[in-house]
């Protein structure tokens, strides 16, 4: 899930803390990758194999009847990563922390709910509603990993286990200069210390999704906050770890972080002022939320599981696991592996930034990041304030009138 509405108020806030454009910008970068399975290629699959029964075909799954879309979406995916210059690193979740637990319950009790509904949809609904449960019931299971981690292997990509949370993992790679930056659609990356945060990487590229591109930096000089009050306003917006206060949205909780400082002083001030209008959760231990995004159980940068390499592909092993085995097109994976065979040459063009180490900003240099970003922010609601105005005079003129 990651962090509610946090990229809504790095727009609004912080305009200067991130930037979107094309793939190929990326050209040359090491980029560590949340492995988190698209679900919309098993939807697709899914609302194909639907529309086929209808029909009288038969579900679109290989002749043993098991389901390749994961390793479909994982093949074509870094091919397409590859192929714009980038050396992807997939890291892999492990067991998940014990604070997260009553998030994952949740998620198993929606799963169950919409497993009924795509059961009813199959039989009396319509292709739109298989895929709206179908989307709500996509689970990833142990064997789906294991496959993808053989695929990569046999590709010649690297991938990591982390000991709990993928995006720490890849945090932990960014800020020893081992990645560029971590990959993931989930905006707690950010709460894990990664200095620079890459959206929408693993899209397809059908959907024209610009990536985006979050510098934590200039998120925190924008915020004028240090990294704990970052982190407490990420936990009051709301994260996979603790229960949402009610009646706090993105606005209302920046607003209460830089009134009151700390979830600490909150807190006291939620459940001791009468004035105050909030309730928090019975459970609620934002404390230990909190340690968590300070102190995750990851690998330190110099272990042996976080040294890694790009090996040319197994072209053989590829051609007996995705063609012999799941029933892939030969000319498609020969096809794969020839552009893989390309790309992941060592001696590929690096970028300059490679050469050098980066130089934490100066304080004069944050406080003129942070004057210019208020300066945008200033421009930015005088603006909306000069098109609400227009819109006002535009609806108050007569009909007719010129």
């Amino acid at each position: 899930m990651g962090i509610k509405q946090l990229f809504s108020i790095i727009k609004d806030e912080c305009p200067d803390a991130y930037k979107e454009g094309e793939i190929k910008n990326q050209f040359g970068r090491k980029v560590a990758i949340v492995h988190h399975p698209p679900p919309h290629v098993v939807n697709k699959q899914l609302i194909s194999a639907f529309r086929m029964l209808r029909s009288g075909g038969e579900m679109l799954t290989n002749e043993d009847g098991e389901t390749t879309s994961h390793l479909m979406g994982m093949f074509y995916r870094t091919l397409r990563i590859v192929d714009n210059g980038i050396k992807p690193v997939y890291v892999f979740d492990g067991a998940p922390p014990k604070l997260k637990s009553g998030e994952l319950a949740k998620r198993f009790q929606r799963k169950a709910t919409a497993t009924e509904g795509l059961e009813e949809a199959k039989e009396t609904g319509t292709a739109e509603d298989v895929e709206k449960f179908s989307r709500r019931t996509v689970r990833v299971t142990r064997e789906h990993n294991a496959e993808c981690q053989r695929l990569l292997k046999l590709m010649g990509i690297p991938y990591i286990i982390a000991p709990t949370e993928a995006e720490a993992q890849c945090a932990v790679l960014a800020r020893a200069g081992k990645v560029y930056a971590a990959a993931s659609e989930d905006m707690d990356t950010l709460c894990f210390d990664s200095p620079v945060l890459l959206r929408k990487l693993t899209f397809s590229e059908q959907r024209k999704e610009p990536i985006q591109e979050i510098f934590l930096d200039k998120v925190l000089a924008g915020l004028d906050m240090e990294r704990k009050q970052f982190v407490d306003l990420c936990i009051l917006l709301g994260c996979d770890y603790l229960d949402p206060v009610p009646k706090v949205g993105p606005q209302t909780a920046l607003r209460l972080i830089r009134e009151h400082k700390t979830l600490e002083a909150f807190v006291d001030y939620a459940k001791n002022d009468k004035k105050s209008k909030f309730v928090i959760p019975e459970d609620w231990p934002f404390a230990d939320a909190r340690e968590l995004f300070f102190n995750p159980d990851v690998r330190p940068a110099e272990h042996e599981d976080c040294e890694f390499k790009w090996e040319a592909p197994d072209i053989d092993g590829l051609i007996q696991f995705l063609v012999t085995e799941k029933g892939f097109s030969e000319d498609r994976v020969r096809s794969g592996a020839a552009r893989l065979q390309k790309n992941l040459k060592s001696n590929q063009q690096a970028r300059l930034e490679g050469f050098f180490k980066p130089i934490p900003k100066t304080e004069a240099e944050v406080k003129n990041l942070k004057r210019k970003n208020e300066e945008k922010v200033e421009s930015k609601k005088k603006k909306a304030k000069e098109e609400k105005k227009e819109k006002s005079k535009a609806k108050a003129k007569p009909r007719g009138a010129a």
